[in-house]
């Protein structure tokens, strides 16, 4: 009986949920579209994903070793920013320029700022950003998986141009582009796992992609086929289920989620439709990271018995 009556330190709710149970689960969410990628692009591609995942996994452990921190490899934090880091590289880019990549999403974007939970934008996409800036050719010469050949234009470029699309080839993903953006139905497949598995919410990915539809619709071209062609082709995708979600650099009040999904439709449209480049998601995302403290700051619940009306004084 005087065990019922012992109570501990909060917290007093509990869960089995660990960072290493979510960190893999989005590494197996994100499966379809790796696997779809090597069968489109070929063997190169997956020694590409690979040396960036091994360059963030070492990045990590010879910091930490360094730096005398405990080592965190473990958590999977590192894994799943090589994934996301190596599936938005272009599918014959020479390695060195992902492993750079790696070893700048961990050191600068993560490790400086303290490690896991304390970085203020997604390491894998900062990454990105960094080597489209440093390496713009390497990072912008695709592969079309149909013929082989180099493609210096993916659909979205296309689109921007007024060209011609095949939409069913973008949806299924016979298109040229990064490894892991092209096939939506891969994406959707690890997307439909997250939400299965409870690892994400609904809310930023629906009115992240809401947003944009609207805004393309308005500002773009009134045909739904177009619309939908913006949505399947780049990064959209997964940037609305992988990246936006990130739990370290989005909000976690719901209002704040709903108002983080919007502030990412409307900068990714108009980085698409007015920008000089046919593509957005990554810096929407980074810059929409920025703005997580104040969405945060001007969302957050007022504490019960805070806050509220004075009455009988004056």
């Amino acid at each position: 009986m005087s065990k019922l009556l012992n109570v501990s330190s909060s917290p007093h709710v509990r869960s089995s949920v660990s960072t290493q149970n979510l960190m893999y689960d989005v590494a197996i969410a994100m499966l379809p579209a790796t696997i779809w990628g090597v069968m489109q692009f070929g063997f190169y591609s997956l020694l590409v994903v690979a040396a960036t995942v091994l360059s963030c996994v070492l990045s990590e452990y010879v910091f930490e070793t360094l730096m005398k921190k405990p080592i965190t490899i473990s958590d999977g934090s590192a894994l799943v920013t090589g994934m996301i880091l190596g599936l938005n590289m272009p599918p014959t880019i020479p390695l060195w320029i992902p492993v750079l990549g790696g070893m700048f999403a961990i050191i600068v974007v993560k490790q400086l700022y303290g490690g896991l939970g304390q970085n203020w934008m997604n390491p894998a996409l900062a990454a990105r950003c960094f080597l489209l800036i440093s390496f713009a050719g390497s990072m912008t010469r695709f592969t079309d998986p149909v013929t082989d050949a180099v493609a210096g234009a993916t659909p979205l470029a296309v689109i921007k141009a007024g060209g011609e699309y095949d939409l069913m080839s973008m949806f299924i993903g016979k298109i040229p582009g990064t490894i892991g953006e092209v096939s939506v139905i891969a994406l959707l497949i690890g997307a439909a796992y997250l939400l299965v598995r409870k690892v994400i919410s609904i809310r930023i990915p629906a009115t992240y992609i809401l947003t944009f539809a609207v805004f393309a619709f308005i500002f773009g071209r009134q045909d739904m086929g177009y619309v939908l062609a913006e949505l399947c082709g780049g990064g959209l995708i997964f940037g609305a289920f992988f990246m936006a979600t990130d739990y370290v650099t989005s909000p976690i009040t719901p209002r704040g989620q709903i108002i983080f999904g919007v502030c990412l439709g409307i900068l990714t449209g108009l980085f698409r439709i007015f920008g000089g480049s046919a593509e957005g998601v990554s810096y929407a995302i980074i810059f929409c990271n920025m703005l997580v403290p104040l969405i945060e700051r001007v969302t957050i619940p007022t504490a019960f018995g805070k806050g509220g009306k004075k009455h009988g004084g004056k």
